[in-house]
């Protein structure tokens, strides 16, 4: 069982690589880190609407925090991709989202998408998740899953009467 008790969540970095403190929730931190994109994703798309260029603009923003946030934090635990490292899933989930139409069932079905992929880590996520390290590792391969679950929320929308 992964050890929690050196993550500091007064610190600021730990605060948010932790996904604003939801990677120390159990079980299944990953889908906590997940569940607190949710917020983040209403906020951009529904209080603020923001356009589609500054969308793209902040989860790339969002990624190269976290590539520093998560290798920062990883190196001051002494464990790469700590489960409670969860910053990742945020970034995951909110690129699965980019330019889908705001409604529950689509926010559902992305949820579901993402956390699959994130999950079983089909190729080549799983190569690149045992491959690549550092704060980049412990991001990209959350990128590549919000990347598939993005492709297929966008194919399966029309099959579902959803725009």
């Amino acid at each position: 069982m992964a050890d929690n008790s050196k993550f500091r969540v007064s610190n600021p970095i730990h605060f948010l690589a932790l996904g604003f403190g939801s990677g120390l929730l159990k079980p299944a931190p990953g889908t906590w880190g997940t569940l607190s994109a949710l917020p983040i994703y209403a906020l951009l798309a529904v209080t603020l609407s923001v356009s589609l260029q500054s969308y793209l603009l902040i989860v790339v923003i969002g990624f190269v925090l976290g590539v520093f946030l998560c290798g920062k934090t990883a190196r001051d635990v002494g464990e790469h991709d700590h489960s409670a490292i969860v910053w990742d899933e945020i970034v995951g989930f909110l690129i699965t989202m980019i330019a889908i139409e705001v409604s529950l069932a689509n926010v559902v079905i992305g949820f579901v998408l993402f956390r699959f992929f994130d999950i079983v880590k089909p190729w080549p996520i799983r190569v690149i998740d045992k491959r690549v390290h550092g704060g980049f590792g412990i991001m990209i391969d959350d990128v590549v899953a919000g990347m598939f679950a993005l492709i297929i929320l966008h194919l399966v929308q029309p099959l579902l009467g959803f725009s």
